[in-house]
């Protein structure tokens, strides 16, 4: 009864919070500044949504604002979404367990039957988690498979394309972050190749798949050797023809060179983790007697053989934040659709259905859990009314505070910018696409002067008439209008 009365409680407040801050919006343009800086950007055609204002104050006191409920894409600030979303459904200590299953008996060794790997739409699945499923299968006694080996991607995949990249990475991709989705996925959906120098120059580059000692994709490797400080350039494309995914490598390495490992999105995730994990299984001397195959059926009647959990939800949220991996972030979303054999607009209805229960968002729309398309529609206001509410959540906030970067110290290096105020006070997500249009967003948390907390959002929308927009012409002006913001409160 008290915890109701406590939710009850707190709702209230947030809808009062809410109501005054919409009152003040109407007034901002005539008593606020606004980010000036920031909104030059609209003379060069860009559509601006941006708001910023501080917390734990009676009205939440309103900084600057432009726009501050224009629906314009958020791209990967969309992430932001999900992981409050998946924070809230399923708490920062969730685990997403993957398992080999039989509806067989074990005698003698040998499993009379299939052995089933059940994807449990864990996002940073690894090949080291496979090989401890291979160990705890023979732990379990099983030395021999009178069967085959069976990837069910039962809870989702494979799962339609959505956008042009994903579409066409069916058939050829030149990067990772296209990578198909399934809740059966390795190595977030891809293919790793290690390239290194030949001892000679004139000699192919050496190259290998970084998971499997077993030729188990074909590699095209034109890449040549050059002598010491020839300079290292490498294009890789993932290609699916006849004879299943092969690996183009071409360019030139110098003798001098370190190794390097490159990724690439697989033609058919499931497929991939079946290679992979048979290959394990008969390294490890575990014989399959059958070819393996993909199934999307929910295996009935099965018991555990062997399991593996992931990384807690905190920790996989920071790597998909930090990194802005899509991968990650779709397949996590998925997993907040409760049917079988989700797909992507489900899993964003998943999250708008969050958000609808914010007192005072306003309209949101979301394809996916990545950003990765230009459809996902928010405003600057709504996500920061999301942002307060995890603010308040004093279970959760920790976690999620610590999926955002501080510019000082953040892996993405172009954020490395703007005075010590902004690199050491404010703590961000960014987005980016540039097709059909170009989209430059950011949102998160900043540390006044004194101490207050604040939230701040920024999407900058062209169009397909506008110029290229680099995050210089967004970071730069921002970071003196939040400058501003910071020193005076």
């Amino acid at each position: 009864m008290l915890s109701a009365l406590k939710l009850s409680t707190r709702r209230w407040r947030r809808a009062l919070v809410a109501s005054v801050a919409s009152a003040a919006l109407c007034a901002s343009s005539a008593v606020f500044a606004d980010f000036s800086r920031l909104g030059q950007l609209q003379n060069k055609g860009f559509s601006i949504s941006a708001e910023a204002r501080l917390l734990d104050t009676d009205s939440n006191a309103l900084l600057g604002s432009l726009n501050p409920e224009r629906q314009l894409s958020p791209a990967s600030v969309t992430k932001a979404y999900l992981s409050a979303a998946a924070l809230s459904h399923f708490g920062p200590q969730h685990r997403f367990t993957s398992q080999l299953v039989s509806t067989g008996s074990v005698e003698n060794g040998v499993l009379h039957g299939d052995l089933i790997f059940e994807g449990g739409g864990d996002p940073g699945l690894t090949t080291e988690d496979l090989w401890r499923l291979v160990q705890r299968l023979q732990l379990a006694g099983v030395r021999e498979v009178d069967g085959a080996l069976v990837v069910s991607q039962w809870r989702f995949g494979p799962v339609e394309c959505i956008t042009t990249d994903r579409c066409n990475a069916r058939t050829r991709v030149t990067n990772a972050y296209s990578a198909p989705l399934t809740s059966a996925g390795v190595n977030f959906g891809s293919w790793c190749a290690n390239i290194a120098p030949a001892a000679v120059a004139g000699e192919p580059a050496r190259v290998g798949l970084c998971d499997s000692q077993a030729p188990l994709i074909t590699i095209d490797n034109q890449v040549i050797t050059r002598p010491a400080n020839s300079g290292t350039e490498i294009s890789v494309a993932r290609i699916t023809d006849e004879r299943g995914d092969v690996m183009r490598l071409t360019g030139q390495i110098s003798t001098n060179a370190t190794a390097r490992d490159v990724y690439r999105g697989a033609g058919d995730a499931a497929e991939k983790t079946a290679q992979v994990l048979l290959s394990m299984l008969n390294q490890a001397g575990v014989a399959v007697r059958d070819p393996w195959r993909v199934s999307s059926t929910r295996p009935s009647g099965a018991q555990r053989l062997a399991a593996v959990d992931s990384k807690p939800l905190q920790e996989l949220l920071q790597r998909t934040m930090h990194y802005s991996n899509n991968y990650m972030a779709d397949v996590l979303a998925l997993n907040l659709v409760e049917t079988p054999q989700a797909q992507l607009r489900q899993a964003g209805q998943a999250i708008e259905a969050y958000a609808e229960s914010l007192p005072g968002h306003g309209p949101l729309t979301l394809t996916s859990g990545s950003g990765l398309t230009t459809d996902n529609r928010t405003s600057a206001h709504g996500v920061n009314v999301m942002l307060e509410d995890m603010y308040y959540q004093s279970a959760l906030f920790p976690s999620f505070v610590a999926t955002f970067q501080s510019p000082a110290n953040g892996v993405m290096r172009f954020i490395r910018r703007g005075s010590s105020t902004f690199q050491n006070h404010v703590m961000l997500k960014t987005g980016t696409l540039n097709q059909p249009f170009a989209v430059r967003a950011v949102g998160g948390y900043f540390r006044t002067a004194q101490g207050r907390w604040g939230v701040f959002s920024v999407l900058v929308n062209g169009s397909g008439s506008t110029p290229y927009l680099s995050w210089a012409e967004v970071l730069d002006p921002l970071s003196l209008d939040l400058d501003a913001m910071i020193l005076a409160n």
